[in-house]
């Protein structure tokens, strides 16, 4: 027996009448979107933090030499999380650190695996007790080969992910997109418990989508999919980081709405915001957004209930195609505001969606926050490999 003591644990493609769908053109969303923006226009709402898992260490966790533990790990584009479970996916230790994504790949993988390495030692794990690992990553990624393809936010191509971890700590490894990790986690342990068909969306610096369908994350044949921030919503929209022109990215993201909260505050229309971050994008982040509607910013709150609202046909959209009990919204902008993005979304889905469709989903906000991802891979890993692996 071991015992060890440490104080670290420390679908509605809005278009031309080429693409006609049952809610017909363009023309028709306007006069609800004016209509809605009128009704929200004396909206208040308290700002309701969601649910986060406990990170208190277990004291029972390294009883046992012969016990087998998981790690789930969350790579971002400005941080990476690393946290080990036990074999019933307790978390037991972790660590954050920055991903220093601009030195390349080798030195990014190489911090992914001492990251791995020192939350083992913290805990008194070694890597023969490891039964697998996850990963959760951004970008396109080739599943079978466990290759991170591309991603943009990190600047990285083809970069051997599963082999490295799979070599060098002699376990075998899973990776999977960022987004589809953090729904499964919900799925597992969050918001959308047993429930068999859920829906994640995820606004950030763009939309990420993914979706678990009878206890199973939904991917492609070698890719992952869901990427539902490159659905189109506007037949003239602006430009998209894809190459597209009317993605919801460019309407319902944070970027997108910081975008167009500086110029609102530039033009004197958001003195509020003008006031707490001027015009520079860097400062006007998810909380800076619902600050400056809660000091009074109506034009912010048309702005962000505008965006919610084209997340909402985009779950019509989804919800024609699959039919899910419950659509989680998760990520800073919807912890920072979700009693007002959650009602706009939902009034919009029901609004452009078949009677018969109507109010057979719930829209939730996401309740494991940042741990959502690395607690999903973890999970997902635990699922594909088997839960008895390596025993």
């Amino acid at each position: 027996m071991i015992s060890v003591k440490t104080n670290k644990c420390t679908f509605v493609y809005f278009s031309d009448s080429s693409y006609l769908t049952p809610v017909g053109s363009f023309s028709q969303l306007d006069p609800y979107f004016d209509d809605a923006n009128n009704k929200m226009a004396a909206l208040e709402f308290p700002l309701i933090k969601p649910k986060r898992t406990s990170w208190k260490k277990s004291k029972n966790h390294m009883n046992h030499q012969n016990s087998k533990y998981w790690i789930g790990f969350d790579l971002g584009g400005t941080k990476m999380l690393t946290v080990l479970f036990n074999s019933a996916l307790q978390p037991l230790n972790r660590q954050r650190r920055k991903t220093k994504s601009h030195l390349g790949v080798q030195v990014g993988v190489d911090r992914i695996t001492d990251s791995i390495e020192q939350v083992l030692e913290e805990a008194g794990i070694t890597k023969h007790q490891l039964a697998g690992i996850g990963m959760g990553c951004p970008g396109l990624l080739d599943l079978n080969k466990g290759i991170l393809l591309e991603a943009s936010n990190l600047g990285w191509k083809n970069a051997p992910l599963k082999d490295t971890l799979q070599s060098h700590f002699n376990c075998p490894t899973i990776i999977a997109n960022d987004v589809d990790a953090g729904v499964f986690g919900e799925y597992c342990q969050g918001a959308a418990q047993n429930a068999r068909c859920v829906l994640g969306i995820f606004p950030g610096t763009g939309i990420g989508g993914g979706c678990v369908y009878d206890g199973k994350i939904l991917h492609g044949s070698n890719r992952s999919c869901f990427e539902i921030g490159h659905i189109r919503v506007q037949e003239n929209g602006l430009k998209c980081s894809c190459g597209q022109y009317g993605c919801l990215e460019t309407v319902a993201s944070r970027l997108a709405i910081a975008a167009e909260a500086a110029q609102l505050a530039h033009r004197g229309q958001a003195p509020s915001l003008m006031e707490l971050a001027g015009t520079d994008l860097s400062k006007i982040k998810s909380g800076m957004l619902a600050r400056s509607i809660k000091k009074g910013d109506t034009a912010v709150r048309e702005l962000v209930c505008h965006a919610a609202r084209h997340i909402g046909v985009a779950i019509g959209s989804m919800i024609h195609l699959l039919n899910p009990e419950v659509i989680v919204l998760g990520g800073g902008l919807v912890e920072a505001m979700p009693e007002l993005i959650l009602p706009e979304a939902r009034n919009a889905a029901n609004h452009f969606i078949l009677p018969s469709f109507r109010n057979t989903f719930k829209i939730v906000s996401a309740q494991l926050g940042d741990d959502a991802t690395a607690s999903g891979a973890a999970a997902w890993a635990q699922k594909a490999l088997g839960k008895h692996a390596s025993s």
